[in-house]
């Protein structure tokens, strides 16, 4: 069934006459579009169509969605800046929801376009790495303080001791037969259990303190200006309050690889210390005001825990019979496994560097 773009965008309280929707970009979860309209005085915007399966309460997304934008905006007007250029802007539909369900119980959304931005799509120097941590950091100190909170969307999110539940449960079952042939990848797996619990339980009790988080923070989600300075950070579907330290060991995981998240080649594969520092100088630039000392100790050691969460994860759905994430050929989540297992072991080898980096930064900005 085709879908009539224009009429969807119809629902929208959009400033100017729409030109025309075009497709933006591949869309790995939601469908993006570029709404362009006529002459300069009106802002050219994007619609998505949001993932449901993935995202199962839309509605609640998007209030979430609303109360960060809203709050950065805000303080980017404290600041002198611009909030239509360094805070998303939501548009809501005409019936004043933040969203419009169509005859397909399709949910689609509407923000106002940037433009005049770069977007990166890998940090291939210590210096775009910098950035990328500032860019996360920013957001994150905007945010620091945002009290209200958001709707659980992603339930389990980052939190191993869910995974744990769901890694027992799949092999107790075995359903595709591997289990046999895998003695030594699970066993990757079980002795680091207690290490990644004990870390767990840190942010259970409350002595890791939970923020608001982005969730998602790979480079290609922070736009910047023609001047390569940080404008913001953008999509935002996956905020949660989760600790902060999930971003940092995600964007680790994302920047650091030296390799590709599923290398067959694995000596391609490791943890590039270099943009480690990067990132680390420039998160902390920004961050530093506000995260507590149990949390500067941890810093380092949520990279390990989002890799071995991924290794885990890209385990359990081969052991699961690929049920999950999407494949190549049958091999694929394995391919996968033992790709991300080697850049967990490289950031193993590496880690008192990777902690003493951490201290050496906290102190230059104290």
């Amino acid at each position: 069934m085709s879908i009539n773009l224009e009429k969807i965008a119809a629902n929208f309280k959009l400033e100017g006459t729409v030109d025309r929707v075009e497709p933006m970009g591949e869309g790995f979860i939601n469908d993006t579009f570029i709404i362009h309209t006529i002459g300069t005085q009106s802002p050219d915007y994007l619609l998505q169509r949001k993932n449901k399966r993935i995202f199962t309460n839309v509605p609640a997304m998007m209030e979430n969605i609303e109360k960060v934008c809203s709050h950065i905006r805000e303080k980017v007007i404290d600041r002198g800046g611009d909030p239509m250029r360094e805070a998303m802007t939501v548009i809501p539909a005409v019936d004043g929801k933040l969203y419009f369900q169509d005859e397909e119980s399709e949910f689609w959304a509407v923000c106002v376009f940037i433009n005049d931005t770069i977007a990166y799509q890998s940090a291939k120097t210590p210096e775009l790495a910098f950035q990328g941590g500032k860019g996360i950091g920013l957001f994150q100190s905007m945010v620091s303080d945002l009290n209200e909170p958001l709707t659980d969307i992603l339930p389990g999110f980052h939190n191993i001791r869910y995974r744990f539940n769901q890694w027992d449960a799949v092999l107790a079952k075995d359903p595709a037969g591997r289990k046999t042939k895998l003695a030594k990848e699970i066993g990757w797996i079980e002795s680091r259990r207690d290490e990644m619990l004990d870390f767990w339980k840190l942010v259970e009790s409350g002595e890791i303190p939970t923020r608001v988080t982005h969730n998602d923070t790979k480079i290609n989600n922070i736009l910047f200006d023609l001047n390569g300075e940080v404008l913001c950070v953008i999509d935002l579907d996956t905020v949660l309050n989760s600790t902060c330290l999930n971003d940092f060991g995600d964007a680790m995981r994302s920047y650091a690889n030296t390799g590709a998240e599923d290398d067959e080649n694995l000596d391609a594969v490791s943890c590039n210390i270099a943009i480690f520092e990067g990132f680390t100088k420039g998160y902390l630039s920004q961050a530093i005001s506000f995260l507590t000392e149990k949390e500067l100790e941890y810093l380092a050691f949520s990279a390990k825990y989002i890799t071995y969460e991924q290794v885990l994860r890209f385990l359990m759905d081969y052991i699961d019979g690929d049920n999950y994430y999407k494949i190549k050929h049958p091999e694929h989540n394995y391919q996968r496994t033992v790709a991300q297992y080697k850049l967990l072991t490289s950031m193993e080898d590496q880690y008192n560097e990777m902690c003493r980096i951490v201290r050496t930064v906290a102190d230059s900005l104290a």
